[in-house]
């Protein structure tokens, strides 16, 4: 898969939050609009103890994260 800027900084805006695989980590990451920079081809995430930077071209797959009442056990 390839994934371009554009199409991942319209897709984080349009969402809000998206869920990426990235070569060079085990497990998915979880990147907000709120704490995210996508910029000349790298990109930055913000955490509390410091700041994740990686390529676009690691991005070997981008998903919406959802919630449901299931996942916290909250189904009626």
């Amino acid at each position: 898969m390839v994934v371009e800027t554009a199409e991942l900084q319209s897709e984080l805006e349009e969402k809000g939050e998206l869920m990426l695989a990235v070569s060079e980590f085990d497990e998915p990451l979880e990147m907000h609009l709120h704490d995210s920079e996508i910029e000349d081809g790298v990109i930055k995430i913000q955490l509390t103890d410091g700041v994740l930077t990686f390529d676009v071209d690691e991005v070997v797959a981008v998903w919406h994260h959802t919630h449901s009442l299931a996942d916290f056990g909250l189904e009626d």
